[in-house]
């Protein structure tokens, strides 16, 4: 019902920047709370930043002060700015658009890889 598209992955050396893209089919796109997850090999998927329609963020511990998310609801798209990276941010970045409550919609983007590796 919902489409979600990531974009901007790929390989990037340790302390640059990198940054990801996420465009949204939904209509009313103002409604949807949007998050940035990753998941690294053999780790369990984690959250990285959320951010609601009225720019109320949060962050994980691990990419708190590197990391930024902003969106633009005239594009239907949330960007999540990568600063700094270290080799342990390599994983893959999901897009998720949910409403509140949850059980109104839930939606996954298809992931991008981002390796981060000299």
């Amino acid at each position: 019902q919902v489409q979600l598209v990531e974009s901007g992955g790929g390989l990037v050396q340790p302390g640059g920047p990198l940054r990801l893209s996420c465009v949204a089919s939904a209509n009313f796109f103002s409604l949807y709370i949007m998050k940035w997850y990753r998941q690294a090999p053999g780790k369990e998927r984690e959250m990285v930043a959320t951010i609601a329609d009225g720019e109320t963020t949060n962050y994980a511990n691990s990419v708190k002060g590197r990391f930024t998310i902003s969106r633009d609801n005239a594009k239907n798209t949330v960007y999540l700015q990568m600063n700094r990276l270290e080799p342990e941010d390599t994983a893959v970045y999901y897009c998720n658009a949910h409403r509140f409550p949850r059980s109104l919609g839930n939606y996954w983007g298809q992931g991008t890889q981002v390796n981060v590796s000299s």
